[in-house]
């Protein structure tokens, strides 16, 4: 692990997955991802990064808690399984195409930081997350950027 903290944001829909489902389970695989570039970041991550979870698809959107990544390298079982929407027929066990990280729970924030909130305080450049038609699941988010965002999602505590 590098010196700073790395730290990433990483999108679910509160309906599907949300914040109050980890914090009941503690920890969780972050699979279902079928976005190539998602998926690279995801492999990139280490142990010991950090986590903000968003909710996506939901009225308003915005980070609502944040996680450790504990395990890297996970196969994700979904791939292989028939019944799941992430079912892949192309990938086989000798030659899995996704993979995941394993992630715990650290902290719900008391008032979720809205996506309109993210954005009138970071530009693009700063947080691809505010760039218009931005869809991705998993974005990497730079250390002075997370400071920030740590900074005002704590004054709300």
């Amino acid at each position: 692990m590098t010196e700073e903290t790395r730290y990433w944001l990483m999108k679910s829909e509160p309906d599907v997955y949300g914040i109050k489902e980890l914090e009941k389970e503690k920890e969780t695989l972050w699979d279902g991802i079928r976005n190539y570039q998602a998926r690279n970041f995801m492999r990139t991550m280490e142990i010991g990064d950090k986590v903000f979870f968003y909710h996506s698809n939901c009225k308003p959107p915005g980070i609502i808690g944040l996680m450790e990544v504990i395990a890297i390298n996970q196969i994700d079982p979904t791939q292989f399984d028939p019944n799941s929407k992430y079912f892949d027929p192309k990938s086989t066990k000798e030659n899995p195409r996704w993979d995941c990280a394993k992630l715990k729970y650290l902290k719900e924030y008391k008032q979720l930081l809205s996506l309109k909130e993210i954005a009138n305080q970071f530009n693009d450049k700063e947080l691809i997350l505010v760039k218009k038609g931005n869809r991705l699941s998993i974005l990497p988010i730079v250390q002075a950027v997370a400071e920030k965002l740590i900074i005002t999602l704590e004054k709300s505590e």
